[in-house]
């Protein structure tokens, strides 16, 4: 059995693989996705100036649940009007060493749906 410890760490190698293919510029910064047991978050991140430009979480926006699809879309939705007020209209993904697939999707396909383009 694999236990949570082991689980993020070989979720850190994987992320690490990809951020060394993946960098966000500052016409093209990088949407970070992560994921906890409760709560999901997303940063758009100019890794050129290390700042973050915009910030979003289930956290942030107090819903009811955060470790869910619905919730996933809703934050989703804020990031891409986020990112938006500040300029920024395309970004580069970055699925944070998790599975493209059920709340990282959906964060992915309602930030799409609200203007985001990648």
């Amino acid at each position: 059995m694999i236990t949570q410890t082991k689980r993020n760490e070989i979720r850190k190698r994987i992320h690490t693989r990809i951020r060394e293919k993946l960098a966000g510029t500052t016409e093209r910064p990088r949407l970070n996705v992560f994921r906890s047991l409760n709560h999901i978050y997303a940063q758009v991140i100019d890794d050129q100036k290390g700042e973050t430009i915009a910030a979003a979480s289930s956290l942030q926006l107090k819903l009811k649940s955060g470790g869910n699809v619905a919730a996933a879309k809703e934050i989703g939705k804020a990031i891409a009007e986020k990112a938006k007020e500040k300029g920024v209209k395309k970004v580069v993904f970055d699925r944070g060493g998790f599975l493209y697939h059920g709340r990282v999707k959906a964060l992915a396909d309602a930030a799409r749906e609200a203007g985001l383009e990648f």
